[in-house]
């Protein structure tokens, strides 16, 4: 569900045009809606009703302050996987004690900064890292309440590069070692076992294989139990899909709510989430302005003023972006078959290949759908673009809630040194 649609022929956002956005901040430029946003946690809340449950939104998947102040409204915890993102989630106004630290390469600063705000957890992925955090811990006379994250070498993912529960995957710690480095954290000063934590991917619509990694992860809680460990959580992680074009049906919170009711039933743990992608994914879009048609012996290039520096996931996972006019098609209006691409010197600088989209026109407007979610977080000043801005639309009202840098703000932090000034 999102609040994107048609009203009197042009595209909203809840009860904005989008063109008066873009006229306003211009193009390229992301729009999030509080209305989807707020919509997705309240849902995936009611879904869990009745479970002990903490919901951790992702903050990888858009970590806008505006975005985590509207979450953390709504009571979401934070998902973090570097200092950066934890300091946004606390300055969103996440409390600390909904936080939890996941991640494969934490550093020692890091783990003081997590230890002396109080997080609620660190989800550890290596031995390494474990007998790292003791040591922090120690110095500073704290303890960590831990979980690790187990690789249940369980296959899932819209694309294998958004599969993490595979063997020989980097994340987690093999299901043949779990057991033993269990032992050692329990030995480890500075370290408290809490729980156990697992993901095995992103964009996930069937629960089979979610289900079959849970019921692995219950029968090693069952068996670290006997072991003389008090399990008291499990982190089931995120990775829960959305529909990116019509005919998309991923599993709706409900029906994960009801499975993993079903397979912690008896066990007495606080279950922790993840989601990202299902909060802000479709609560998003970019849009963006044609330049120019550039026709080619077998196709037809619509190159655009967005670009793969700004909206990497279909350079990245071959993802599919629905796109839509901001100007609605009439009933005549011809379709035309376009490779949609954007101004990058990459041959990767595509969105589409052979799309069939109503004829555009230099200057109409379009917006890439379902991009709320791992689209500004991976943009970059490639080809010295500027990052683009993002807008918070609520009703009728809309603010900038991050503006567009000058040429000056992106070069600022950089300096040319003495000895290239200095004249012979």
């Amino acid at each position: 569900m999102h609040h994107f649609n048609y009203l009197d022929g042009q595209l909203h956002c809840e009860n904005v045009p989008l063109d008066t956005i873009a006229d306003a901040v211009g193009t390229p430029c992301y729009v999030y809606s509080s209305a989807t946003l707020v919509r997705h946690a309240r849902v995936l809340a009611e879904a869990f009703q009745g479970q002990d449950c903490l919901i951790a939104y992702s903050v990888k998947a858009n970590g806008n302050l505006a975005v985590l102040s509207t979450l953390a409204r709504e009571g979401c915890g934070a998902d973090v996987v570097s200092g950066g993102e934890l300091q946004r989630a606390l300055r969103a106004g996440i409390p600390a004690g909904r936080i939890v630290f996941s991640g494969v390469g934490k550093t020692a600063p890091e783990m003081q900064l997590a230890l002396e705000t109080g997080i609620h957890q660190f989800n550890v992925e290596s031995a390494g890292e474990l007998r790292l955090l003791s040591g922090v811990a120690e110095r500073l006379g704290k303890t960590a309440p831990i979980a690790l994250r187990v690789n249940p070498d369980v296959a899932a993912g819209g694309h294998p590069n958004i599969s993490t529960g595979k063997k020989g995957d980097k994340f987690g710690i093999p299901w043949s070692e779990a057991e033993d480095l269990y032992a050692e954290a329990a030995r480890l000063p500075g370290i408290a076992v809490v729980g156990v934590d697992v993901h095995i991917g992103s964009q996930i619509g069937d629960l089979v294989p979610m289900r079959a990694a849970f019921e692995k992860i219950v029968g090693l809680a069952q068996r670290l139990r006997t072991a003389g460990h008090k399990i008291t959580r499990i982190d089931v992680g995120g990775g829960l899909g959305i529909p990116y074009k019509a005919g998309d049906a991923p599993a709706p919170p409900s029906a994960y709510a009801g499975m993993i009711a079903e397979v912690m039933d008896g066990l007495g743990v606080q279950v922790i989430l993840e989601p990202g992608r299902v909060i802000a994914g479709n609560a998003g879009v970019l849009l963006a302005t044609a330049l120019f048609e550039k026709p080619a012996p077998d196709r037809t290039f619509l190159i655009l003023d967005a670009g793969m520096n700004d909206l990497m996931r279909p350079a990245l996972y071959d993802a599919h972006h629905d796109i839509l006019p901001l100007r609605e098609p009439s009933e005549s209006t011809p379709n035309k078959r376009y490779d949609v691409v954007g101004p990058i010197c990459e041959s990767t600088d595509k969105f589409a290949v052979g799309r069939d989209l109503p004829e555009i026109a230099s200057g109409d407007r379009v917006a890439f759908m379902s991009a709320g979610a791992y689209g500004a977080v991976l943009s970059s000043a490639y080809n010295a673009r500027p990052l683009v801005p993002e807008v918070l639309v609520s009703g009728e009202t809309f603010a900038v809630v991050r503006r567009r840098p000058t040429f000056d703000e992106m070069v600022e932090l950089e300096k040319v040194p003495d000895w290239l000034t200095q004249t012979e």
